[in-house]
């Protein structure tokens, strides 16, 4: 598909009032996409699991605007309290999703929406919370095109939710969910996330995550700045290769179940976005010193154990600890016992791959 088949046409029924939900959850990158070009494309093609338990409930109430009121029109409840620090990003958003679903500008919205984990945990709420909203606006035009199919549905979704955060795009539907043109993946865009289309053992579909709270302060540098810092970046060529071809060899690791071969791509992919920070210019450090020590116990305790546990990261301080399902016991009280007190307050979440969003 192409922009131009996400365009509306003309419709015979008519959007009065409403109340939709929807939930969706966040996602964490196992081949990472740092660096974009205009219109939220990515430089490069990621793949990230679909989380469960972290994940942003959004319900937006939708009505004629009053009389003479032009511009967009909104409230935005945080947790049941108004939040105008999210305004200018929901406006934004609105700005690049009008051609698309052009009734926006004709409805004034209530958006209430809640993340089922603290915000200021370093978990991406933006994906989830733009995913939430974007499924809203297409359960609305559905109103207008009872007729439309749900992969479409979901596909537009995505391609929505990518416009105010490229990674929501990857939070609409699937386990394993792939964002980014690649010649080895059939269907895959720029334009929106899909679900992973090759074989897939079933030792992933239950993999574990828990997400080891270093740090939840602000960033010093923002996942946008961190992005456009890749456009001229030394070696941002070598860096886009790189993502490609890890997604070559993941086809075998996720057919065969081959979990060592999984743990060193992961934890690969997860230093060298960090060593691109690093070299760019200006540089910078978002791992924190606590972040180090968790990885270095973590390959103490794999080398000592054999235990199929790796990590990977974020934009961030925090630590995603990834395992299969059926090493849960023995890893949970390694990570109790000598991860835990390198947390903010002893703080983690504890989550596992998930299957996408949902309307309540």
């Amino acid at each position: 598909m192409t922009k131009k088949d996400f365009i509306p046409g003309a419709s015979s029924n008519t959007l009065q009032k409403g109340t939709v939900t929807y939930r969706a959850p966040s996602n964490i990158a196992l081949v990472k996409y740092w660096g974009k070009k205009p219109d939220q494309v990515p430089a490069n093609p990621s793949l990230s699991f679909m989380l469960d338990a972290c994940a942003t409930t959004t319900t937006m109430t939708y009505g004629a605007k009053a009389g003479g009121q032009t511009g967009f029109s909104f409230d935005l409840l945080f947790n049941g309290r108004p939040k105008e620090a999210f305004r200018p990003k929901i406006r934004t958003f609105l700005e690049r999703v009008a051609p698309y679903v052009p009734f926006v500008h004709d409805h004034h919205f209530t958006i209430e929406t809640a993340n089922s984990f603290p915000h200021s945990s370093g978990i991406a709420s933006s994906a989830s919370g733009m995913a939430a909203l974007a499924l809203c606006l297409m359960e609305m035009e559905k109103e207008l095109f009872p007729d439309m199919e749900r992969d479409f549905l979901f596909a537009k979704a995505s391609f929505l939710a990518r416009l105010g955060s490229g990674s929501a795009s990857r939070s609409i539907v699937g386990s394993l969910v792939h964002w980014g043109e690649h010649k080895g993946t059939p269907g895959s865009t720029d334009l929106y996330g899909i679900p992973y289309p090759h074989e897939v053992h079933p030792v992933f579909t239950r993999y574990q995550d828990t997400i080891l709270l270093v740090d939840k302060g602000q960033k010093q540098v923002s996942s946008t700045v961190g992005h456009e810092l890749m456009q001229g970046h030394p070696y941002a060529e070598a860096r886009f290769g790189q993502a490609h071809a890890h997604l070559d060899r993941l086809r075998s690791i996720f057919k065969d179940g081959e979990l060592d071969d999984f743990m060193a791509l992961v934890e690969s992919e997860a230093l060298t976005l960090h060593a691109m920070m690093m070299c760019s210019s200006p540089y910078f450090i978002l791992m924190k010193p606590n972040t180090l020590q968790i990885i270095e116990r973590i390959w103490e305790f794999r080398r000592s154990t054999g235990a199929h546990v790796c990590f990977t990261l974020d934009a961030g301080a925090n630590v995603h600890v990834l395992y299969p399902d059926h090493e849960k016991e023995a890893v949970m009280s390694f990570i109790e016992e000598a991860l835990v007190p390198f947390c903010e307050n002893g703080q983690y979440i504890q989550d596992n791959v998930g299957t996408g969003a949902r309307k309540s």
